[in-house]
């Protein structure tokens, strides 16, 4: 076993880079006889070195990282901190000076992944970054390693936990969402500012990176169609539980039927509570994974929080300094099919539209023949009113994006349609 310890610079030691330093000193015995080599930890960059940080020697900590990654005896750099810049810079010159990064950077790897692989490639170092997408759900390597000689054709999931909350919540209690919303910033799982989370920002990032990789193709964050759950309702779930169904927040990528391109999206989605990703509830993530060999896998666990991401952190870690030790690096990126990414347009799915009618006679065959104009079957239609007031609920075949789009628009410039109250998808039957 070699003595002489691997040094690894931590960027960022908040809920989670602090956790990552807990980890390498209380399990320091087990991951030197795992990696066959101590690791040390050589330096922690941070905004405010002031704050006091239970556990890491003051003499450590810096605030300049730029000369932390630029040390040249760094083996691994961890980088933890987020966001775009600094984090893309100091990940270029972590690797221009020997090291290689181990990150939990969605955003970045959504918007510059194949700049920061190539760069990776171009010094020889790794690039792994397991914790960007799923927290401590191991996903990232068995879809580009475990699943490397299958075809994925599609990847759907809940990438977000602080949104699944919130749906469950009002799924199981009948809230509104600003009272599921107030409810899981008081219990700490949603941000002071939510928007990230409930606009579907952070699902949108990792959506780019899955499809990415089950697909070898590049997907970058402008590709992904994003539609946040701001607006789903109680009544929404009502209709939902009539159905059979309940409400999530899902990342679905998937393969054309002919392999010619792909699409990647995040959106609120009805699915049969038959399905497996129904039943996950509270703040945890949950990827379904359907190929061609293996069929279908579910991957499910703790998607966020200190000590779950930093578990997925410490794998690559482990991994990265490995590959070190015997001179070799890991997958790369993977690109070779270079298939276009379709719009959302193109992409075909069921639909759950709910209109606000003049409750009169005459008005269901208006709405019938919009519908048939514009290519669209109708499954079901469930019709109440009172009042010269009424509601229709309907339930479509497949049909494109466009198609229903395109309905939509015609059915609002109908006298007897007062106003298109909801449109939501209809996925995993």
């Amino acid at each position: 076993m070699r003595t002489r310890p691997l040094k690894v610079a931590l960027l960022g030691c908040g809920v989670v880079g602090s956790e990552v330093a807990r980890i390498m000193t209380t399990h320091a015995d087990d991951l030197t006889a795992r990696i066959g080599a101590p690791v040390e930890l050589a330096g922690v960059a941070v905004r405010r070195p002031s704050k006091v940080r239970a556990g890491i020697d003051p003499a450590l900590v810096t605030t300049d990282a730029t000369a932390l990654v630029k040390r040249g005896d760094i083996d691994v750099v961890v980088e933890v901190i987020g966001g775009i810049e600094p984090a893309r810079t100091l990940i270029t010159t972590a690797f221009e000076h020997g090291a290689s990064v181990v990150s939990a950077n969605k955003a970045l790897l959504a918007q510059d992944g194949a700049a920061l692989h190539a760069a990776a490639e171009e010094h020889g170092r790794d690039l792994y970054y397991e914790a960007a997408v799923a927290g401590a759900i191991p996903l990232i390597r068995p879809l580009r390693e475990s699943l490397a000689g299958d075809k994925i054709n599609r990847v759907m999931g809940i990438v977000n936990g602080t949104t699944n909350f919130i749906l469950d919540k009002m799924d199981s209690t009948g809230a509104g969402y600003q009272e599921a919303l107030d409810e899981a910033t008081a219990l700490g799982y949603a941000e002071a500012d939510p928007t990230a989370d409930v606009e579907a920002f952070d699902a949108a990032a990792k959506a780019a990176i899955l499809a990415g990789i089950a697909f070898h193709t590049r997907v970058r964050l402008d590709d992904v169609y994003r539609e946040g759950m701001t607006e789903v309702t109680a009544a929404d779930f009502a209709s939902a539980k009539g159905m059979g169904c309940t409400i999530k927040l899902l990342a679905l990528c998937e393969r054309a039927a002919d392999g010619g391109s792909v699409t990647a999206r995040v959106h609120p989605a009805m699915i049969p509570l038959t399905h497996p990703l129904a039943s996950v509830r509270g703040a945890y993530n949950a990827v379904f994974v359907e190929s061609d060999a293996a069929g279908q896998l579910m991957f499910y666990g703790p998607g966020a929080g200190g000590s779950p991401t930093a578990s997925a952190v410490l794998g690559d870690l482990v991994a990265v300094c490995r590959n070190k030790l015997g001179g070799a690096t890991g997958p790369g990126e993977s690109a070779y099919t270079q298939l276009p990414v379709s719009p959302m347009g193109d992409v075909v799915t069921r639909y759950h539209i709910s209109l606000d009618v003049a409750d009169k006679p005459g008005v269901l065959a208006q709405v019938a023949t919009v519908f048939a104009e514009h290519g669209v079957s109708i499954d079901t239609v469930r019709q109440s009113g009172k009042d010269g007031e009424a509601s229709l609920v309907v339930v479509t075949h497949r049909a494109s994006d466009a198609s229903l789009a395109g309905t939509v628009e015609a059915l609002r410039g109908l006298d007897t349609v007062r106003g298109v109250s909801s449109i939501m998808r209809v996925e995993g039957e």
